[in-house]
């Protein structure tokens, strides 16, 4: 068949964006203006254009309708089902991005009527598959967390081992041993001892940083 007689599904992105509130880790979530779906909650994304790269489209799509702008963002998976989308075939490149706290503010527009941060664990029912795609995003973060310095994208520069279990512990949604996770991280040559103390309870705490060649190593590993 000639290229011109082919028919063309029309292509999206959908951003899954992560961050940490008093160590519960939420989703950002818009409320959809417009049909299908309307008043439902869902991933924030849209339409990309012609001559619109993927990654610049998802940059887009996430500032229109939030007015998020400094996050980590790196392309999560394809999803292209039969039937996702009541409008036609549609295929969606989905984006997996971080930001260092929920208490990020939020401005919704575009073809959002609201936008708003959600407990992973405590979810409104979602437009479209994106209750299939955050499960993959909360699965790549995980999975993610275990071998790269990802958590670096949720975390201050610095911060206490107590602080990097808790950040662990939101993610995978249970408890870690103490004595183990600490041994087994430190044994991973992720993080190092920066030489600086914070007074906690009246005693002096250590803190830490990702070795910036393993942050650098996270970054590389972005589509560009």
């Amino acid at each position: 068949m000639p290229y011109e007689d082919h028919p063309r599904p029309v292509v999206t992105v959908d951003v899954i964006v992560f961050a940490l509130h008093n160590y519960e880790l939420r989703v950002l979530l818009i409320r959809r203006k417009n049909a299908p779906f309307a008043g439902m909650w869902a991933l924030p994304g849209g339409f990309v254009d012609i001559g619109e790269a993927l990654e610049a489209a998802a940059w887009r799509e996430l500032e229109e309708e939030t007015g998020l702008r400094d996050v980590y963002l790196e392309q999560l998976y394809t999803f292209g089902d039969i039937g996702r989308d009541p409008r036609g075939r549609v295929i969606t490149v989905a984006y997996l991005a971080l930001l260092p706290s929920a208490a990020s503010p939020l401005r919704a527009g575009s073809d959002a009527s609201a936008a708003q941060w959600w407990p992973v664990h405590n979810l409104p029912p979602l437009a479209f598959d994106h209750a299939k795609i955050l499960t993959c995003a909360l699965q790549k973060l995980r999975y993610k967390l275990g071998h790269t310095a990802i958590a670096s994208a949720l975390l201050p520069e610095t911060f206490t081992l107590r602080e990097l279990q808790a950040t662990y512990e939101a993610i995978l949604g249970r408890e870690l041993d103490r004595r183990v996770f600490r041994r087994n991280l430190l044994a991973g040559g992720i993080i190092e001892a920066t030489g600086a103390y914070r007074s906690e309870g009246g005693r002096p705490v250590r803190l830490y940083r990702f070795r910036p060649d393993a942050v650098a190593e996270l970054k590389r590993c972005q589509p560009s």
